[in-house]
């Protein structure tokens, strides 16, 4: 068995020195500006971590409770910081336990490269302790996965690896490398990042005539409408955004994923769209002329009956992935390539314009909505705690700054109807997936991504329950995460559909929670729960004042609704305000 040599220290220089596998490793990893890493420890990884034994001060690893709360964590810091998020797993259990994390990542474009651990490249086949078939089991949910069986690859392999998880349409990339590549000595000689892979061409050529066609179908438009997605945050255009949009004077919503590339207060804003979006986004979609989806994909919650969507609109579609174009809605004009790029060629070329009749009909949807829905959700006559007041008085107190993440369920629709925002990626949620679990361990990873920033982490009593052991990575590493448990005693969202569209055929969503308080009690962290509608306020910002992690349960209302609703089945003007329409 060849031998560990993970004290040696790689080289400063061209000069070949030998190394393992592992340093290798590492030193990609700084090459590359990793400070931040995810995981958890195994025999098929160990000399991975031995050699991170001699770089504990130049990188930072945050041993977690869970493999799944590793690629959390590290989806909520790439999120946050908008930088690649690291993973570190073994093989077997690990590397499997990391596979729900790489799907949440692929249709949610967040980048990542996980590192796994496997056996021998000996025992690969022979069903040896721990081994599974990691490649084959990633290949649908990861952007490129790779097995290393020799040291000498790795340098170029994880170069690649991390250009394709950043470059494009971001996503994550696995890297499973066999226990003797990691402890293999090489001769090294530095470390250079990739800029190109022949055959994967991650920016479309920009084709300025289909520019020159969706200007004018935007300067001939009478009621021209902008559906926006995380496109404009994974380009790093908010700035060309917002020029486009108040040259334009075109109302834009946005979808979950896009939420914050502009602030949510922005005049031409008007909502987000969506299943439990706002009514006048989803209403006037079928009364727009000229439809602009810019970095967005026509999700089915988005969209509802495609057979119902936009069909007398023009629709001009800009999108980094080409396999978008006219893969759900059929483009009018489609406008290949980064939004960084061509939003600008777009603004140059279309007039200034205003619609303030148009801007009225969002206007006057909107104070429907506000008489039907959201003055009772956020401000209610009754007893009962609604989950809206406790965001309202939520956004009061951060003033908008705050980065909010949020599980999967009810209380995730409502966060994210009414949270305010002033900064871009500071709304951090599972999306594409609806991955429950998801909110606690990527707010540990937004703490990391963005540390000059206070985060919240927004969960439901059934989402909590997924991942709570990751109380024990807050315990050892303190980062400082406001947890906020919205607690209706039910599995909330499947409990609504059961009531509306199941005659009330409440079928096992009926949860019992432990005591929350005391359990993080049981972790050091300091918490408390409350029921009345005079404590909110002062616990909320107990919480927020408080140094370090803190636990707020908030008891709800058990039967609240979330509305509107665009019922599934049906389109998007089909779209309901109270329980009596559906």
């Amino acid at each position: 068995m060849e031998t560990l040599a993970s004290t040696k220290e790689a080289p400063t220089n061209s000069t070949a020195q030998s190394v393992s596998g592992s340093v290798a490793v590492l030193e990609a990893l700084l090459a590359e500006k990793v400070d931040t890493i995810f995981g958890y420890p195994g025999g098929a990884i160990m000399p991975i971590y031995d050699a991170l034994y001699d770089y504990n001060e130049k990188l930072r690893h945050i041993l977690v409770r869970h493999e799944q709360g590793a690629i959390h964590a590290a989806q909520g810091y790439a999120r946050a910081s908008g930088d690649v998020g690291v993973v570190f797993a073994t093989s077997g259990p690990g590397a499997t336990n990391l596979v729900t994390g790489l799907a949440d990542a692929q249709i949610d474009s967040t980048p990542l490269v996980c590192i796994t651990g496997q056996v021998f490249a000996h025992l690969l086949g022979t069903d040896a302790f721990q081994e599974t078939d990691v490649i084959n089991i990633t290949t649908p949910v990861t952007k490129w996965n790779y097995q290393v069986t020799d040291a000498t690859e790795i340098p170029s392999v994880l170069a690649k690896a991390f250009y394709i998880a950043r470059s494009g349409r971001p996503g994550p990339v696995l890297i499973d490398i066999t226990k003797n590549a990691q402890m293999q000595l090489f001769d090294y000689t530095g470390y250079t990042p990739c800029n190109h892979i022949r055959s994967y061409r991650p920016k479309p050529i920009v084709r300025k005539e289909y520019i020159e066609e969706a200007a004018k179908l935007i300067n001939a438009a009478e009621r021209p409408f902008v559906v926006f997605g995380q496109g404009v945050i994974l380009g790093k255009a908010e700035k060309e955004f917002r020029q486009f949009i108040e040259k334009a004077g075109i109302p834009s919503a946005w979808t979950i994923m896009g939420m914050s590339a502009i602030p949510t207060d922005h005049p031409l804003g008007v909502g987000m769209l969506g299943m439990h979006g706002n009514y006048g986004p989803n209403l006037l979609t079928n009364e727009c002329d000229v439809l602009i989806a810019i970095g967005m994909r026509f999700d089915d919650r988005v969209t509802g009956r495609l057979d119902k969507y936009a069909k007398q609109a023009k629709v001009i579609h800009l999108d980094i992935d080409p396999a978008e174009i006219d893969k759900n809605v059929k483009a009018t004009v489609p406008v290949w390539g980064d939004c960084k790029e061509t939003l600008p060629a777009l603004t140059e070329l279309i007039e200034q314009k205003v619609y303030p009749q148009w801007l009225q009909r969002f206007r006057d949807c909107r104070e429907k909505e506000e008489e039907k829905v959201i003055r009772e959700e956020l401000n209610p006559s009754g007893d009962v705690l609604t989950m809206g007041e406790v965001i309202r008085v939520l956004n009061e107190l951060t003033g908008g700054d705050a980065i909010i993440v949020t599980d999967v369920g009810q209380h995730q629709m409502v966060a994210c109807r009414y949270a305010q925002y002033n900064k871009s990626k500071s709304n951090i949620t599972s999306g594409g997936l609806g991955t429950m679990g998801y909110a606690l361990p990527a707010a540990i990873g937004a703490a990391y991504g963005d540390p000059s920033r206070t985060t919240v982490a927004i969960i439901g009593d059934g989402g909590f329950q997924m991942t709570l052991q990751e109380l024990g990575t807050i315990m050892q590493f303190k980062p400082h995460v406001k947890i906020l448990i919205l607690n209706n005693s039910f599995l909330g969202m499947v409990r609504q559909w059961q009531q509306l569209f199941h005659e009330n055929r409440y079928s096992f969503v009926n949860i019992t929670s432990p005591d929350f308080v005391q359990v993080a009690k049981g972790f050091g962290i300091s918490g408390k729960s409350i029921s009345k509608r005079e404590e909110v306020r002062t616990a909320l910002k107990e919480m927020l004042d408080h140094p370090g992690s803190f636990l707020l349960e908030v008891m709800t209302g058990k039967e609240n609704n979330v509305f509107p609703m665009v019922p599934q089945g049906r389109g998007v003007a089909e779209i309901v305000l109270t329980r009596e329409e559906v």
